[in-house]
Order: structure tokens, then C-alpha cells, then sequence
């Protein structure tokens, strides 16, 4: 019998805590929580070549797009890997800045009507993020991967896309009910899944998110699914995507279509 199967129930979930822990240390310590730059997809087939699957795949991904971007595994991902690639397009057009300006103000009295604490969480990350959105004025692209690489500011802004995703979904609570599962209301799965950090994301977040912010984003999903090219799914469904990621087991990135 192994050490951990001797320890008593409560020793073992412990144990099982601390090593995921010491996990997530060890990627922190060595992934930066946005790529420096973005790679070639050929670094994704080599990561896949011990996988058929997985490798033609990622090879076919090629013909469409010119690189991929990766973002730390850290259960924030999706948030992140959607905020920074939104923030990049920002960076070219001062106009779509000033209308995504627009869609986000509101929602700080949206919230508020809902009952998010405003004195702690609306000021604090309302104003942030707002801040971090005025200085896509005047920043190039390195400032916005150093912006996304400082822990406080980044997570700054992944903490409010998740406070915005938690609205859209309370919001239009009748309509999200219908997609909860274990008897969980819309503001139990809320505080339990979409605001709680390091929580990974699903279907349901990133519809909550697309509706709140009016991205339009594809994701191409890397699966073992029986098609032989990586799944597109649009949000919306029928919308022509801005914001490209890439999703395998877990796992959100950024994705570069090439251009046209």
C-alpha cells in the first residue's frame, strides 16, 4: 500500500490539494501568463508528435492561420487569452476603442442593480479596467504584453471580464437557468464558477461573455473528435469572428488568422 492510500480521507485531500499547488507553482514559474510573441503553429505539430490525431490537426491549422499566441494554463486562460487578443485589435483601431468604451461603461450600474458589491469590486475593477482600455490609446504592442505580464494588472482585468460574464448570465437568468446542472441557480453557478479565479471556462462562459462585451469570437477546438480538421463553433452562431482562439483539453490560446 502507497503512503497516500494509508493517510486517512481528510490527509489525502490535503495531500491532493498541495500537489495541485505545487503544480500550478511550477507553471507559473515557467509560463509567462501571455506569450512574449506569437509562434508558429509548427511548434504546436511538434508538441503533438507522439499524437497522430492531435498532429494533423494542428498541421491543418496552417492553412488558415499564421501563428498562435499561448497563455498560461491556469484555469483563467479563456479570459485571458480573450482579453488580450481584444486589447491587440484595439491597440489598430481607435474607433472600435471608443465603441467597446462604450459597451462597458454601462455595465457598472448593470451590475449594481443586480446587487455586486459596489464599493469593492465595482470601483475597484470597473475602474482598471477602464484605466487599462485608456491606455490602448497611446501603447504599442510590447507595452500590451508587458501590461498582460504584470500579475496585478492582468489578473485585474481577467477578474472584471469574469464579473462581466457573471452579469450577462444573472442578467438573462430565465434563459441561462435552462443550461445549469446539479440544481445550482444562475447565481450559485456564478459565485461558484465564473467569478471564482482559476475556475476553467465552458460553452456557457464564453456565450455569457461574447453577448456581454459584443465580441464575436471562433474558437477552433483541437479535440479527438472524428473530423480530421479542427471544429470552428461562432459566437454567435452565424457572426463574423474578430477574436480567434484555439481550445485543446483544458486550454485556451490565441489564434492568428492569416491575413486575407
Amino acid at each position: 500500500m502507497s503512503s497516500e492510500e494509508s493517510q486517512p480521507p481528510e490527509n489525502r485531500d490535503d495531500l491532493i490539494v498541495a500537489q495541485k499547488e505545487a503544480i500550478y507553482k511550477e507553471i507559473a514559474e515557467s509560463t509567462p501568463l501571455v506569450g512574449l510573441e506569437p509562434e508558429p503553429l509548427e511548434s504546436l505539430e511538434k508538441e503533438f508528435s507522439h499524437d497522430e490525431a492531435f498532429r494533423e490537426k494542428a498541421k491543418r491549422l496552417s492553412e488558415e492561420y499564421e501563428g498562435f499566441r499561448r497563455t498560461r494554463p491556469d484555469g483563467n486562460c479563456f479570459f485571458r487569452a480573450l482579453g488580450y487578443r481584444v486589447f491587440e485589435i484595439l491597440l489598430q483601431d481607435k474607433e472600435e476603442l471608443l465603441k467597446f468604451k462604450q459597451v462597458i461603461i454601462p455595465s457598472k450600474e448593470i451590475m449594481a442593480s443586480l446587487g455586486f458589491p459596489s464599493d469593492t469590486i465595482l470601483e475597484d475593477f470597473y475602474d482598471n479596467f477602464m484605466e487599462a482600455l485608456d491606455k490602448c490609446e497611446n501603447m504599442n504592442q510590447k507595452e500590451l504584453t508587458e501590461m498582460f505580464n504584470d500579475q496585478g494588472v492582468s489578473d485585474y482585468i481577467v477578474v472584471f471580464l469574469r464579473l462581466l460574464t457573471s452579469m450577462q448570465l444573472q442578467k438573462d437568468a430565465d434563459f441561462y437557468m435552462n443550461f445549469m446542472e446539479d440544481h445550482l441557480s444562475v447565481s450559485e453557478f456564478c459565485k461558484a464558477e465564473v467569478e471564482t479565479m482559476y475556475k476553467e471556462s465552458d460553452h456557457i462562459h464564453v456565450i455569457a461573455l461574447t453577448a456581454a462585451t459584443g465580441v464575436n469570437v471562433r474558437i477552433l477546438y483541437l479535440d479527438r473528435g472524428s473530423n480530421k480538421e479542427a471544429s470552428p463553433h461562432d459566437f454567435p452562431e452565424g457572426s463574423d469572428p474578430k477574436v480567434h482562439l484555439l481550445y485543446r483539453p483544458g486550454h485556451y490560446d490565441v489564434l492568428y488568422p492569416k491575413k486575407k
